[in-house]
């Protein structure tokens, strides 16, 4: 069996795992002697809510702010320092318009209005009585990664790159059951979630949509939703730009048509290349990115990685990714760690032999529907400078000479 499946030192896995390249595994040491200042005491008590080591200091990194306007911003999730599919509550991405409101849930309602039968106003302890469903989800802001439509590479991690996209166990409401017992009209086709912050966020959503798989999450990773991600209720809708997943939902008003917001018009549409913009282009394309290795690290050793990194498509579930070390010229199928699901990050492993030389390392994925994730110049192809979002080109990272990661267009 050949141990290389690809250019540039991609590793055929089952070489790997009867021992090409894992030696230090093998290695045979003695059990350390109780020296150590922790085994020669007690440690801390336990405390009421759980906290990371001390040692262990992953933080979200800030990727964006208004000057003058603080509460305004967005901070990503640290991709390159997770690992499976999961990301901690603590360390879901955020973006903000006017801060993240304290609501008083006893206080706060939702109302289903327009175009119904009987408009119905639901408190949070009501939602609570309701059939809820929970399904493992990713969330990715439509702005994800628009830093590489950039004419020049910047030098960032690949969480400062691409981290406003996580995943999460949302648990929730199913919203049919809502419209359900409301009745929707004949006619209605749309839609209109608003929020309770003081940007009042408004997205139309076709009801179509809305019937099939959206609910009122109330439950993220098994605690209620905490309030940068919406609290006590947020609208989620499966695959699409994470800003119609409404936070803090106070209203979904049903109608015929669209509501033409300031937040889908003013922004939040695809600006083309001809002067026109497309509208309501809400699902998230396929798409994938190496976090591991990945820019801002540094190979310290050559020798046997694996290149590791994450997946996913708003057209429903992963079927392929492919990796290559040697900036597409050759590819070799990656193994997929775990069954993929629509709609939920996946992710994707390939043990790689780096010699030491210069490499440039990509994936692209492959979804169910036979959408494959286009290269760089691909994807800003049709879409004016100006254009924020919905980016999904193969991310390319250079490995130079010394070990250095660092962000590069190919």
């Amino acid at each position: 069996m050949s141990e290389f499946v690809a250019g540039g030192g991609l590793i055929n896995r089952r070489a790997w795992v009867k021992g090409a390249g894992m030696g230090a595994a093998a290695s045979f040491l003695v059990p350390a002697a109780a020296t150590e200042d922790w085994m020669t005491h007690a440690g801390q008590a336990q405390n009421a809510y759980g906290s990371p080591s001390a040692f262990s200091r992953i933080r979200r990194e800030r990727t964006g702010g208004h000057p003058f306007a603080p509460a305004a911003g967005s901070s990503s999730t640290p991709l390159q320092k997770l690992n499976g599919t999961i990301t901690p509550n603590s360390l879901h991405f955020e973006r903000h318009h006017s801060g993240i409101p304290a609501i008083d849930p006893a206080r706060h309602t939702l109302t289903i209005y327009g175009d119904v039968e009987k408009p119905i106003r639901f408190k949070y302890e009501d939602l609570l009585a309701y059939p809820m469903e929970s399904h493992v989800y990713f969330l990715e802001c439509s702005g994800n990664s628009f830093r590489n439509t950039f004419s020049k590479p910047a030098d960032m991690t690949a969480g400062s790159l691409n981290g406003l996209v996580s995943s999460a166990e949302w648990s929730g409401v199913p919203v049919h059951y809502l419209l359900d017992e409301a009745g929707v009209k004949p006619g209605a086709q749309w839609v209109v979630a608003q929020g309770a912050d003081a940007a009042a966020m408004s997205r139309s959503i076709p009801l179509q949509r809305i019937m099939d798989s959206v609910m009122v999450a109330l439950y993220q990773n098994g605690e209620p939703i905490r309030p940068s991600q919406g609290y006590p209720m947020r609208l989620f809708v499966p695959g699409c730009e994470g800003n119609i997943s409404i936070k803090w939902l106070t209203n979904l008003k049903v109608q015929s048509t669209p509501a033409y917001t300031r937040d889908e018009t003013s922004k939040y549409t695809d600006l083309l290349k001809d002067g026109s913009a497309e509208m309501f282009s809400l699902e998230m394309e396929v798409k994938s990115v190496i976090t591991s290795p990945s820019g801002k690290m540094t190979l310290n050793r050559k020798g046997v990685y694996e290149i590791s990194g994450l997946s996913w498509s708003g057209a429903g579930a992963i079927q392929s990714v492919e990796v290559s070390a040697d900036g597409g010229n050759t590819w070799a199928q990656a193994i997929l760690q775990s069954d993929p699901k629509a709609y939920a990050l996946t992710r994707f492993r390939i043990p790689w032999r780096w010699s030491g030389g210069s490499a440039v390392l990509q994936s692209r994925a492959m979804d169910v529907r036979g959408n494959i994730q286009p290269t760089r110049d691909l994807a800003i192809q049709k879409y004016s400078a100006a254009g924020l979002y919905h980016y999904n080109g193969i991310q390319s990272w250079k490995v130079t000479s010394d070990g250095r990661v660092q962000n590069v267009y190919v």
